[in-house]
């Protein structure tokens, strides 16, 4: 599947994967799904669930180092500020070709286009946060996020899941 096929799946997992609202039980479901794979997989991830500007769930796994927090801020921005998944950011980098200082001006030190940060969107609100996932290769971190919110929606993840990667 080509990077074009990528945005567009992305892009209807996004749309597809809405919650009716965000509280703290909410996250604290999706925050648990997330580590109760990683803890079953042996995942060395980090895991940050928040509201922007608010702090909902976080939890660190074995194998984790202290560079995965900084990766969680900087993926989170990215949604914060675009309002699509860090991985959307980083695959419209590659056909661009240019980083994300290139085009937009934004400091990389702030700002990373790796996979793994996925915005939460609220039935008739929109996009109020993200939930990232820090510690895999990018395109995992993302379906790692994926794979969680439908578990929790009760959807199907082979429904919405990226094939298989061959770029």
């Amino acid at each position: 599947m080509g990077l074009q096929e990528d945005l567009e799946r992305i892009a209807l997992q996004e749309r597809e994967l809405t919650f009716p609202k965000l509280d703290a039980d909410i996250a604290w479901q999706i925050g648990s799904k997330l580590r109760n794979i990683a803890s079953e997989r042996r995942l060395p991830i980090v895991i940050d669930i928040r509201r922007f500007g608010h702090p909902l769930f976080y939890a660190a796994m074995d194998g984790t180092t202290p560079d995965n927090p900084e990766w969680v801020r900087r993926k989170s921005n990215i949604v914060a500020r675009f309002h699509h998944s860090s991985y959307t950011a980083s695959l419209n980098e590659k056909l661009k070709g240019k980083t994300i200082y290139e085009s937009q001006g934004l400091p990389l030190a702030d700002y990373a286009t790796h996979g793994g940060s996925f915005p939460i969107r609220i039935a008739n609100a929109g996009i109020v946060g993200s939930i990232t996932v820090s510690g895999l290769p990018m395109r995992q971190d993302h379906e790692l996020v994926v794979e969680a919110l439908c578990s929790v929606l009760g959807r199907e993840y082979k429904d919405l899941q990226l094939e298989t990667e061959n770029n």
